[in-house]
């Protein structure tokens, strides 16, 4: 997939563009000529400045595993934000990061996208801004005060017999036997035992075969910090053997029965909160041995909320 949003090539001394957007957002407008690129807004990056005087060349896009595809929509301002924020232009190098909190900047850029647009986010950041939102959301452990802040808002199916939240995932796949968890759904809901668990399953025809008869079931755990690493992160989804007592679980759901490899071998996701309603996680595989080095899964995953009106 790729979107282009432009190419320029101006000095930067004559770029004076007059630009306007919609209230309520949307895409930018540009007023006068101008040779400036309007899917980016200089000014709005705290920790970023201009390289002085040079020519430009600026062509924001999103690539799917390197391909070049054409999207389904054009993306607005705000999403571009996220984008141009993760993968800044070279002609911006970054100013004091003391000056600022990464973290909390990604933060309100994605808060900034109203709800129902978040999952265009899936589409455009690649596995690699993946990564790179992995490390950022990181940043939020610096600031004491931003450490505590959570996705608090996101609400459950009210309608439904057991409550449940749906999302729509992201990785950039890993070995042969997980290659289907490229693009996956998660569903989290609360047990009759008072815990909080979850479901991986995939839209594919071979995966909604491989979803009944092995269920990807986890529990959501709190967690400081990624075992291997020592790098902080907010909670944990445990694959366990995938036994999981569950009594009751969401409509349609299969019964829980023993994870296949390697999901069996202590496979545990860490999560960090994004922004509202986006998460970002790291899969290991941690072993079952105590002399077995962990190593990761798969690529870090991205995770949006399902838009849900009725929740609203």
């Amino acid at each position: 997939m790729r979107v282009s949003i432009g190419s320029y090539n101006t000095p930067l001394s004559f770029v004076t563009p007059i630009c306007s957007r919609p209230s309520g957002g949307g895409l930018i407008s540009i007023s006068s000529p101008s040779h400036s690129p309007p899917a980016l807004r200089l000014s709005s990056f705290p920790g970023l400045r201009f390289c002085g005087g040079r020519k430009i060349s600026v062509g924001a896009r999103a690539g799917v595993n390197g391909a070049s595809e054409t999207t389904s929509f054009e993306p607005y301002l705000e999403e571009m934000d996220v984008v141009t924020f993760l993968d800044p232009p070279n002609y911006l190098i970054p100013l004091d990061p003391g000056s600022y909190n990464p973290a909390a900047y990604l933060w309100k850029k994605i808060e900034d996208i109203p709800e129902e647009r978040r999952h265009r986010l899936l589409q455009l950041l690649n596995p690699r801004l993946i990564s790179i939102a992995w490390e950022i959301a990181g940043t939020r452990y610096h600031d004491p005060k931003f450490v505590r802040k959570t996705d608090s808002n996101i609400r459950f199916n009210k309608d439904a017999a057991i409550p449940f939240h749906v999302y729509n995932c992201r990785t950039s796949g890993g070995p042969f036997l997980i290659a289907w968890l490229k693009f996956f759904k998660k569903t989290i809901f609360y047990g009759n035992n008072g815990k909080t668990y979850g479901r991986f399953s995939s839209g594919s025809i071979v995966a909604q075969f491989a979803n009944q008869l092995c269920p990807l079931y986890f529990e959501v755990t709190q967690m400081k910090e990624v075992m291997s690493t020592e790098q902080p992160c907010d909670l944990a989804y445990e694959f366990g053997d995938g036994l999981f007592d569950l009594d009751e679980f969401p409509s349609g759901f299969p019964k829980p029965v023993k994870h296949p490899y390697p999901f069996s071998d202590e496979v545990v996701i860490y999560i960090r909160h994004m922004g509202p309603g986006v998460l970002v996680g790291q899969a290991w595989q941690e072993g079952k041995e105590l002399d077995q080095v962990p190593q990761k899964l798969c690529g870090e995953i991205l995770m949006v909320k399902e838009y849900n009106p009725s929740e609203n």
